[in-house]
């Protein structure tokens, strides 16, 4: 059970999932997660908004026992988590209408086959009055697909903002200023909405023109103080860098290994802040947290039949997926003959407004003349990360 009053008349009535551990058959979840959906009983009518994942659509039909009618089902986003048990709804509420954008809309009908004649269309700043409870739409696109808006109950001051603010960890209730909380919510940023990070900036100033006492994501739990988590995604999607270099790795025989530890070494005697993620090992969340902050990164990989190893390909896929604020990248790695080894990792990681170092190959296990590349790539980086524009 899931279930507490955020305020006369608006109810918490989602999900927790505390064993779930991978979410998009991708993502691990060390903390599990929740489905939040919530109540809003005016006057008048009601309003479901949002729904849970149909894996626990039971404790949703349980929470809502005692509930006689529900006259709309606000859908913010068509993903499966929050829309996938809108069937359900429908069927155990058959005059309920559900409420989105044309956009989410062709999306629902596309993932859940729901009939055409069931939606009721809303624009960018409309209003639907529940009697003594107006919900007006916030249309935030890009947090974290194309059609996700928001919802601001007028009267009580509460932004509903499905996936954005949220924090996969499985914890009802209220939010306490936590370091889980922060890490949880860090680590959702930057797996989600980081590669979104511009849109996100715009978002934040459209929703600053409104007077929030609350924000109730679809995730995690509610915050009675928004500016815990305002301020964190302000200072995640400014584009200033911290002095931190990431160094993903993978290595066969050592070779690479110490050559990342090697260079992690050099950097911290240059005053660079060096973190080590070898990737077969790494939890890619926190490889995702590190990339928020990072000025610079490293991909480090030997050569497997003249290509990278595939780790590192798939960690070069991941840095390039998520699209840090990272200015610089690096490439290096133990090889014995050519390959395509740079050509590839390069082909991966972000492009737009950074730029890539000049790779550092080594033939075999790297010797003392080696070390002076390794050297002169760490001082790069070093000079690099002086330069506090960046």
């Amino acid at each position: 059970m899931h279930t507490y009053e955020l305020t006369k008349g608006v109810h918490a009535v989602g999900a927790i999932d505390p064993e779930r551990t991978l979410f998009d058959q991708l993502i691990p979840l060390p903390q599990g997660t929740s489905y939040n959906s919530y109540l809003v009983k005016g006057s008048e009518k009601t309003a479901l908004i949002d729904t849970v994942d149909p894996s626990k659509f039971e404790i949703l039909a349980k929470n809502l026992e005692g509930i006689e009618k529900i006259d709309y089902v606000i859908a913010h986003h068509a993903e499966q988590d929050h829309s996938g048990s809108i069937p359900a709804i429908l069927e155990k509420f058959p005059k309920a209408q559900v409420v989105t954008s044309a956009k989410a809309k062709d999306f629902l009908i596309k993932l859940l086959h729901i009939p055409n004649e069931k939606f009721l269309l809303i624009k960018d700043g409309e209003t639907l009055s529940l009697g003594d409870k107006t919900l007006r739409f916030v249309f935030t696109p890009w947090v974290h697909w194309p059609e996700t808006m928001s919802t601001y109950l007028e009267e009580d001051k509460i932004l509903f903002t499905c996936d954005w603010f949220g924090a996969h960890i499985a914890d009802g209730g209220f939010a306490e200023d936590t370091p889980k909380l922060r890490s949880s919510a860090k680590r959702y940023y930057a797996e989600i909405m980081m590669p979104y990070k511009e849109h996100v900036r715009n978002n934040l100033e459209k929703i600053s023109m409104l007077d929030i006492k609350m924000i109730a994501p679809s995730h995690g739990p509610v915050y009675r103080n928004p500016d815990i988590i305002i301020d964190q995604y302000k200072e995640w999607v400014a584009p200033e860098t911290k002095n931190l270099c990431v160094i993903a790795y993978t290595s066969m025989h050592g070779s690479t290994e110490f050559m990342a530890k090697y260079l992690e070494t050099k950097l911290k005697e240059r005053s660079v802040n060096a973190l080590l993620f070898s990737l077969p090992d790494a939890d890619i969340g926190e490889l995702a947290i590190a990339l928020v902050d990072a000025r610079s990164v490293l991909v480090g990989s030997p050569t497997v039949l003249a290509a990278p190893h595939p780790y590192a390909t798939f960690g070069a896929a991941v840095i390039g997926a998520v699209i840090p604020k990272a200015k610089y990248y690096g490439i290096f790695g133990s090889h014995l003959w050519s390959g395509r080894a740079v050509e590839i990792i390069t082909s991966l990681l972000p492009r737009a407004n950074t730029k890539i170092l000049p790779p550092v190959l080594i033939k075999g296990l790297p010797e003392e003349k080696d070390l002076a590349l390794l050297d002169a790539l760490a001082e790069a980086i070093a000079e690099k990360h002086k330069d506090k524009s960046n």
